[in-house]
């Protein structure tokens, strides 16, 4: 003891100042020098080596902080989004050998692999074009264009692979696989950031998304590495490719559905509203969204939910309501932001321009209040709804507040290509 006090006195003297840190079994001497440098060296490190390639591997492919810096579901997605991307570098390397047979080629494995970045290009440039069209709804339904674009993504691969079957189409496979790919490109790089979004815990959403790339990257060499040894063995004829091909396609759809499915979204579309509303209603609580993610409908997303007023939103408004009944309607709640229209078999909700997401609430709650109401024997009115919408502002402001501590976006409503009024 004495020795280490003579040391820090010393090196006091001598312009530099060290300490020592001891944090999971692992000692650092840091020391500040006369420059103002500071250098660091581990003195002890009592951790077994499993530990150590533990702890090196998640420094390098999981955000600073984890599991504490994301939301619940990270580490599910992100051992399906590893699967997702080893099934797809390998199909890719089986697929690019297909399409430079077809050309009467006879490439290498590891030819095919280089000789794949050229062959994007073309069709699939006018596919990228046309999907960008497409943002709005990709924002409001994420998970369900993420898995479009895998799917996409494997239709154009098939085409490849299939391409020595018929190679006086070389061409035009060729060019329609690209086109697919091209779509499925777009789409998947579009719905990435809501994706990483819903798991950043802490604004952490840089962090998120380059760990996340990182993930990709490896796990991309790994597959690629697997389909040019697939591409030297079983797949070297077309018959092995038609087994293994489909095959890693199951994989890789399943996968992404997977990582979907784990994803906690939490911004307000029309589907995870409708939810909302109706467990507000029949329980009085607010689910999470972790809680809602294994119940949505990741394909058919515009489902009608009972117990939140069967509402839909979103049509034209010339085409919900006749000129007769616009002012009368408008003047039920002149003050808010939507307009109701009941049908036989669904409620109809228009939003004006500059609806928030709160505004969309208020709208939902009020439909599915008078839905509720009408089930009591109510016959559907203006009384009706004036009871639903004093009902709803009754509790309005109560709900909000849960629903922001439960970590759901209230600031807008994100209903794709949704039609909207301004008066």
């Amino acid at each position: 003891m004495k020795k280490k006090m003579k040391e820090q006195e010393r090196a006091v003297a001598q312009g530099a100042v060290f300490w020592i840190e001891t944090s999971d079994s692992v000692s650092r001497h840091y020391q500040f020098h006369s420059n103002g440098d500071l250098s660091m060296k581990v003195v002890d490190d009592s951790r077994t080596v499993v530990h150590r390639v533990v702890e090196s591997f998640l420094n390098k492919f999981f955000p600073s902080g984890y599991p504490y810096s994301v939301n619940e579901g990270y580490l599910r997605y992100t051992q399906f989004r590893a699967l997702q991307h080893f099934s797809s570098a390998a199909l890719s390397v089986l697929s690019t050998q297909s399409l430079l047979f077809a050309a009467g080629l006879r490439p290498t494995p590891a030819q095919a692999t280089a000789v794949s970045w050229v062959l994007k290009d073309g069709m699939q440039h006018v596919g990228k074009l046309i999907c960008s069209n497409l943002g709005a709804r990709m924002d409001s339904e994420p998970k369900l264009w993420r898995i479009l674009a895998d799917v996409l993504y494997d239709l154009g691969t098939g085409l490849e692979v299939l391409s020595p079957l018929c190679p006086h189409l070389f061409l035009e496979m060729a060019g329609l696989g690209n086109f697919a790919k091209g779509m499925a490109v777009v789409a998947a790089r579009a719905t990435r950031l809501p994706i990483y979004s819903s798991f950043a815990k802490e604004g952490n959403l840089s962090d998120l998304f380059a760990k996340g790339e990182a993930i990709s990257t490896l796990f991309n060499v790994v597959g690629m590495g697997a389909g040019i040894q697939l591409a030297s063995t079983i797949c070297s004829s077309i018959q092995g490719k038609m087994i293994a091909g489909p095959l890693l396609s199951v994989i890789h759809v399943y996968s992404v559905i997977e990582e979907m499915r784990a994803a906690p979204v939490n911004t307000l579309n029309p589907q995870r509203t409708a939810m909302i509303v109706a467990d507000f209603i029949k329980t009085g609580k607010i689910s999470s969204p972790a809680d809602l993610r294994y119940q949505e409908d990741l394909i058919f997303t515009g489902r009608l939910i009972e117990d939140a007023g069967n509402v839909k939103v979103g049509r034209d408004l010339h085409k919900v309501v006749k000129p007769s009944k616009l002012c009368k309607l408008k003047g039920v709640f002149p003050e808010e932001k939507f307009l109701l229209c009941h049908g036989k078999k669904w409620t109809d909700m228009v939003l004006e321009h500059d609806a928030t997401g709160e505004d969309a609430l208020r709208g939902w709650l009020v439909a599915a209040y008078a839905a509720n109401l009408e089930k009591t024997g109510h016959e559907p009115s203006m009384t009706v709804l004036q009871e639903a919408y004093d009902k709803m502002n009754s509790v309005f402001s109560t709900f909000v507040s849960k629903l922001q501590a439960k970590g759901w976006h209230t600031d807008c409503f994100l209903d794709g290509t949704g039609s909207r009024f301004a008066w």
